[in-house]
């Protein structure tokens, strides 16, 4: 297992925090997300190692930007 933690941008409510969640669980090898909004940290634990453009296309399909 690996973890790894991103900075999101724009968040401000917990729709926000639940769009990033679901966006992010649907990359492939994934098995759990963590949202901090205040901080906007993003901690994904998943089997492999992440691409980091696939974070960024799932971040922003939900409509906000990797820091």
């Amino acid at each position: 297992m690996t973890q790894n933690t991103y900075t999101v941008t724009g968040m401000t409510c917990g729709h926000c925090v639940s769009s990033v969640t679901e966006e992010v669980q649907e990359i492939p090898g994934v098995s759990a997300v963590e949202v901090d909004l205040p901080t906007g940290a993003v901690t994904i634990t998943s089997a492999d190692a992440l691409d980091e453009a696939a974070v960024r296309a799932a971040v922003e399909e939900a409509g906000y930007q990797l820091a």
